[in-house]
């Protein structure tokens, strides 16, 4: 059996493809992922694409799975938050509203390659001041696109989804495997 390569540092990543498989090695993908201005959708291909094709180039003889996640509201696309004060203007955005969660997922290999992104709508709750600087003080908005975490705190505040769960963690585990499946 070929060798599968997440191309991702992403710790949830990792923990949602085991799910589908214990029988991977994780790359962290050192593609360009600047200067792309794209809708939601195309971007997070584009952007999977250029991970998976980047530790491609270096494991050839791999499966290999890139995936990209952000947030987009009223039109808006949200990536991981800089600092604080952008995580503010993240929390602030995403209250009261509903929003979209998209991943590109690409797998690829030497021959092959195929991208597909899935979207999830999250409706969120208003907040308030006094929630949004305690989220602040915690580091669950580091590192994850609109500065959230559905698995974490922030769940008190989302009021619903349609689409799938792990998507908005990062991963959408049914597609990917899927996806897997045309190359075994």
């Amino acid at each position: 059996m070929r060798q599968i390569v997440l191309a991702s540092a992403s710790p949830r990543r990792r923990e949602l493809l085991h799910y589908i498989t214990d029988d991977f090695i994780c790359v962290v993908s050192e593609a360009d992922e600047s200067g792309l201005t794209l809708p939601a959708p195309a971007l997070v291909c584009a952007l999977a694409e250029r991970k998976a094709r980047e530790v491609l180039a270096r494991y050839p003889d791999a499966v290999v799975i890139g995936a990209d996640t952000v947030v987009e509201v009223d039109g808006k696309v949200l990536g991981k938050p800089k600092d604080r004060a952008e995580a503010r203007r993240f929390m602030q955005m995403l209250s009261g509203t509903t929003h979209f969660v998209h991943t590109g997922v690409c797998v690829t290999d030497a021959d092959q390659i195929c991208t597909r992104a899935a979207k999830t709508a999250v409706h969120f709750l208003a907040l308030d001041a006094q929630e949004t600087e305690a989220y602040l003080d915690t580091d669950e908005c580091w590192d994850k696109a609109g500065g959230y975490a559905i698995q974490g705190t922030a769940a008190k505040w989302i009021d619903r989804i349609e689409g799938c769960y792990y998507n908005v963690m990062g991963l959408p585990v049914s597609l990917v495997n899927t996806m897997l499946k045309k190359f075994f």
